[in-house]
């Protein structure tokens, strides 16, 4: 003989699968995630415009230029020093700030336009068209190169050189451009950084 089962029981079946269907999947009230700051991350610099985000504090929350002092002003901070930081280590910054008036602040800074010569590699010397294009996180010296046209027919590729600044000097890094366009040696397909400069000299006849 079969027991029917309780109300009791029925009920709380019942209330258990209401509670799952109400239950948010995601909240606008979740905290932004933590951002994890990396070797190639963006390094802020005058005229980038930046949005300052912080978590349930739209009074707070603003679009911001970085002025030609290296500085950005926002609500509870009159002049915040953002050249030369990632937006990571700006909103981490920003944080400790707003600590002594908001309880627990979170802040994310994100970069809407990135205009600053710290945002750009520059590519110079023998490619078909020299300039200073736009860095993206993971830009390669290939990269580069495609967005410059290529190679000349009197590029020396395998004399080309990075030009970088590492602590306030200037470093050269050697890279082999015709073995890895010519050959296809990715080992010279080197990580650029914001700011890098690539030189390409002429051949030597």
């Amino acid at each position: 003989m079969r027991h029917k089962p309780s109300v009791t029981l029925v009920l709380i079946c019942l209330l258990g699968l209401l509670a799952q269907a109400l239950a948010p999947t995601a909240s606008a009230d979740t905290p932004p995630a933590q951002c994890r700051a990396h070797t190639s991350d963006y390094i802020i610099g005058p005229g980038d415009e930046l949005r300052v985000y912080v978590w349930q504090n739209p009074d707070l929350t603003i679009t911001v230029p970085v002025r030609p002092d290296g500085k950005i002003s926002t609500p509870l901070n009159e002049d915040m020093v953002a050249v030369g930081k990632s937006p990571c280590r700006l909103a981490k910054d920003i944080e400790q700030r707003l600590s002594e008036y908001v309880r627990s602040p979170h802040v994310n800074v994100i970069v809407l336009h990135p205009v600053s010569v710290y945002s750009e590699v520059k590519v110079i010397g023998q490619v078909k068209a020299p300039q200073a294009i736009a860095y993206h996180d993971g830009m390669t010296v290939l990269d580069a190169v495609l967005a410059v046209g290529g190679l000349t027919e009197y590029a020396a590729g395998n004399r080309a050189r990075i030009i970088r600044m590492v602590d306030g000097k200037e470093t050269d890094i050697a890279v082999r451009l015709g073995a890895l366009v010519n050959s296809g040696d990715v080992s010279q397909n080197l990580p650029l950084k914001p700011g890098d400069l690539l030189v390409v000299p002429e051949s030597r006849f």
